[in-house]
């Protein structure tokens, strides 16, 4: 008998129970809230196109708010340091490109965050290719042209970058080693800045991505004459690759993915790696991107660490021998 009441007891309290449990797993379920993702540059540019690109159609699928919040200054660092400190439950992430992952560790001798320590990558969503760009006026035939040109002349030629320490300028220092070259560094604040000096006339060549320099190129402003992928970009059919030219070490460009703070739950990663590649691939927002200038990409997470690590070892050695120092 009280075997029998015991268990009718326990039947009892199992929907009680089973009422307060649902709302407990309820509220792990990943993303429940706003979703703040960082993003290390002024609102308009490409990494700021990215993201609130991918972000708006990542809130249309989790059903949540995917809040951009632009954190510009320290090369990236001021942005990488807030995320690195942020909790680590998958609500903050951080637009990071090859700047904050890969060439700052080199370019400062004391850096203020510690991107194998302080970040975890999620994924890498897309590519930037690099162009050599220069002047329409300029006397240069072909990309053959001109480094016979700046090859003639050692330090008379200048080029400009969107700033000591970029993507743009280190794809520039890559040509120069590849090529056997000696020219004369003229960082920007900025790629628009420089490209307008360029169109100009004030310099003669430029490495720029086509997000950034697409406008310049189709308005005639700068001339293409060498993309730094390893295949030619569907928007300049024409213009060949380093490597058809003879120098296949030049391929460059800015690469933004996704990283989280340190300590955030793999399965967070997970879920949030699966929903923005399936943002990035879908169909409407893949093509937005290429016709940006932006190679979608969508990489796993351990894709995008491999990454990390083998572009760490190659821009590694190239600071250093060129000896680049921000500091």
């Amino acid at each position: 008998m009280l075997k029998n009441r015991r268990l009718i007891a326990g039947m009892l309290a199992l929907p009680a129970l089973l009422a307060w449990a649902a709302p407990a797993n309820a509220q792990t379920a990943y993303p429940a809230k706003a979703i703040r993702w960082l993003v290390p540059y002024p609102a308009g540019g490409g990494s700021d196109f990215l993201a609130r690109t991918v972000g708006q159609q990542l809130s249309t699928q989790v059903g949540q708010p995917v809040l951009i919040d632009n954190k510009p200054g320290g090369n990236t660092a001021i942005a990488a340091v807030e995320t690195g400190r942020s909790t680590p439950d998958g609500y903050t992430i951080l637009s990071a490109d090859n700047g904050t992952m890969v060439f700052n560790p080199a370019l400062y001798s004391k850096l203020t965050y510690n991107p194998s320590k302080d970040l975890v990558p999620v994924t890498l969503m897309g590519r930037f290719p690099m162009i050599l760009v220069v002047n329409p006026g300029a006397d240069f035939k072909d990309a053959k042209d001109f480094v016979a040109k700046a090859k003639a002349k050692p330090g008379a030629m200048s080029f400009g970058s969107a700033g000591a320490g970029s993507p743009h300028h280190l794809a520039m220092e890559l040509l120069k080693v590849d090529a056997g070259l000696f020219m004369t560094h003229i960082p920007y604040r900025g790629a628009a800045p420089a490209l307008t000096d360029l169109a100009g006339g004030q310099i003669p060549a430029m490495m720029v991505d086509l997000a950034a320099g697409g406008a310049f190129i189709k308005a005639g402003k700068v001339r293409p004459l060498a993309v730094a992928s390893a295949k030619r970009l569907p928007q300049l059919p024409d213009v060949p690759t380093f490597a058809e030219l003879g120098f296949k070490n030049v391929e460059a460009s800015a690469q933004v993915g996704i990283v989280a703070p340190a300590g955030t739950p793999a399965d967070v990663v997970a879920s949030l790696q699966k929903q923005v590649a399936a943002a990035i691939n879908q169909p409407a927002v893949k093509q937005k991107l290429v016709d940006f200038g932006i190679e979608p990409v969508a990489s796993t997470p351990a894709q995008y660490a491999d990454l990390i690590r083998t572009e760490t070892d190659r821009w590694h050695k190239l600071i250093k021998a060129q000896r680049i120092t921000l500091d």
